[in-house]
């Protein structure tokens, strides 16, 4: 399994993953962890913000 389909597989979970949590299962960078979530939208996938315990977390709505 890549590292971007463990990211994806994050995203798609209810609760989705925040930045801290994308870059302690792929010891990516803060840069690199958001350049990822970029690509993804640029592929379709729909990307939505909220926030969780004061962090900003992001969850994929709609696939592509």
């Amino acid at each position: 399994e890549s590292k971007q389909a463990a990211v994806v597989a994050m995203l798609q979970r209810p609760d989705g993953a925040t930045i801290a949590e994308i870059m302690a299962a792929t010891d990516w960078l803060a840069h690199s962890t958001r350049a990822v979530l970029t690509g993804l939208r640029k592929k379709g996938h729909v990307i939505e913000r909220s926030k969780r315990d004061g962090s900003t977390c992001y969850r994929i709505t709609a696939a592509a």
